[in-house]
């Protein structure tokens, strides 16, 4: 009997009554339904068996957990699963990641390995970055300012061997050794090479880019999606997100003609030229080298005009000559997102194009699609970019779509408005219950007017903001001038100057005063 209560003791304190229930947790947690729970791993796919690797580590409870990249093959619901999971282990937690809105909900310290050094940081990923900034701005304005001084030094030196006397020499000496002493700052290092991508149509399309209405896909007896309506117009960025397995990539293959859809049609607008971007890279030829890859597509660029466009792109020298087949992720990323560049579509359609790509990468096409005056459709899972870049969200679920107009942000704000009102409608009739439900899913014409007033008032956003940076380029060029010493006895040039500088000063506190009440 002794022996059978410390067995049991034991068997309680490591939630051995618990445990079924925990394995479930996990799972649903990581993306799995119940009914998949029987399935041979050997039957898995690559994606499915990283997750169960996740969730097996994650249930034996380490001292220490090390996760490398331990987000991809999760969608979104996952991750943020994942992050509360990590957020509350009461472990140690080391992690490699390139998905920066996760590094911001779940670490407290980042270590940056760059040119050969480690630093530690204390802090999520939002302020590594801001510290980062800082140190390297104050690391530059030191190094800038000793070298101001020494070619001062070095002026005064060449002054006084001019002069060509024993004293001014004796004098020229002494500053020499004084500059040799000095403690010379190295420059601070630039970041690594970065991929130098521009995108930009060289034609206009027309103002309805896309419309989908009907369209349904299924395979065999799973039904992706079905009766999907929308629209979208030039300058859009629409991001399509949901779980794994909802059809995202199908709906995008289907646009691009790749696949066909069971029922439904698409409309392409008038001048309307799409370029694709595959996670999968199926559009490259794995037999072909990098350079085959492009010159072949673009015969009318010169040998040298190819070399350059690969070299925006970190392919150099011999480097142009391997096989696609031989390529990392990474680099096949880096040859499509070339391709895509030099197509100069006005319509870009793309499939998980941060896979692969480092956080500097990331970055620089984030820039270069907020940059882009052409119509983007994508989907990804990295919510740090969608933030950055949509400006419309697609939500895909229950086979339908829920339309959000704004970026991931919104996106989180409006679907826990959406929770609540589905909770609170729970607890009313069934007619307050359907006129709640339906908030969720947008009247078509209604979803129009929203559309075209959000047009509206980001075009309007943007048109401010050209005008404020005018404005304040037009302020600091007069402070310059304030600060001339030629104009510091001059008093009718400064007053005209003040005079000025107030009237640009004016204007601008009213364009600010707009640009809130628009931005709100």
């Amino acid at each position: 009997m002794h022996t059978y209560h410390k067995l049991s003791a034991a068997f309680e304190r490591a939630d051995g009554y618990a445990y079924k229930s925990e394995i479930v947790g996990v799972l649903k947690g990581l993306g799995f339904a119940e009914t998949e729970f029987d399935k041979c791993v050997d039957n898995l796919s690559g994606g499915q068996k990283t997750r169960v690797a996740l969730g097996k580590l994650l249930l034996t409870k380490p001292d220490i957990l090390l996760l490398d990249e331990p987000t991809n093959h999760l969608d979104l619901n996952s991750i943020a699963w994942l992050e509360t999971y990590l957020s509350n282990y009461p472990g140690a937690v080391l992690l490699v990641s390139h998905d920066r809105y996760f590094i911001n909900r779940v670490v407290t310290k980042v270590i940056e390995i760059e040119f050969g050094e480690i630093m530690m940081f204390n802090g999520n990923y939002s302020e590594f970055a801001e510290k980062k900034k800082l140190i390297r701005e104050a690391k530059l304005k030191e190094y800038l300012n000793q070298q101001q001084e020494i070619r001062h030094q070095e002026e005064v030196i060449r002054k006084l061997r001019s002069f060509n006397r024993e004293k001014s020499i004796r004098r020229a000496e002494s500053r020499e050794k004084m500059l040799e002493k000095m403690d010379r700052i190295e420059k601070p290092l630039e970041h690594h090479a970065e991929l130098k991508l521009h995108l930009e149509p060289t034609v206009v399309s027309g103002n309805d880019v896309l419309r989908v209405e009907g369209l349904g896909k299924s395979f065999g007896t799973h039904t992706l999606f079905q009766n999907i309506n929308f629209e979208i117009k030039r300058g859009e960025h629409v991001a399509v997100i949901g779980d794994n397995g909802t059809g995202k990539t199908t709906l995008l293959k289907i646009l691009n003609e790749v696949i066909p859809a069971d029922h439904g049609t698409f409309t392409l607008g008038s001048n309307v030229h799409i370029g694709y971007y595959d996670q999968e890279h199926h559009v490259l030829h794995m037999e072909k080298t990098i350079f085959e890859e492009i010159s072949d597509d673009y015969p009318s660029l010169t040998n040298t005009e190819i070399r350059n466009t690969l070299a925006a792109f970190l392919f150099t020298g011999e480097d142009v000559f391997k096989r696609i087949g031989d390529l990392s992720g990474g680099e096949r990323g880096r040859v499509s997102l070339a391709k895509l560049m030099l197509s100069e579509a006005n319509f870009l359609i793309l499939d998980e194009p941060t896979n692969h790509l480092d956080i500097a990468s990331k970055e620089i096409l984030e820039q270069a699609l907020n940059n882009y005056t052409g119509t983007v459709l994508y989907v990804s899972h990295d919510r740090y970019f969608i933030n950055q870049t949509a400006t419309r969200i697609l939500d895909l679920v229950n086979q339908s779509f829920v339309n959000y107009i704004g970026n991931y942000d919104y996106y989180l704000e409006k679907k826990e408005e959406l929770t609540a009102a589905y909770t609170e409608s729970a607890e009313q009739t069934d007619a307050s219950s359907e006129e709640t439900a339906s908030e969720s899913k947008l009247d078509w014409q209604a979803q129009k007017e929203l559309q075209a007033k959000e047009r509206k008032r980001q075009n309007d956003l943007k048109k401010l903001e050209e005008k404020i940076q005018k404005l304040e380029e037009a302020s600091a060029k007069l402070d310059e001038e304030l600060a001339k010493p030629e104009y510091a006895m001059n008093s009718k040039k400064l007053m005209d100057i003040t005079n000025e500088k107030a009237e640009i000063d004016t204007k601008l506190w009213d364009l600010y005063e707009q640009w809130e009440s628009l931005a709100e």
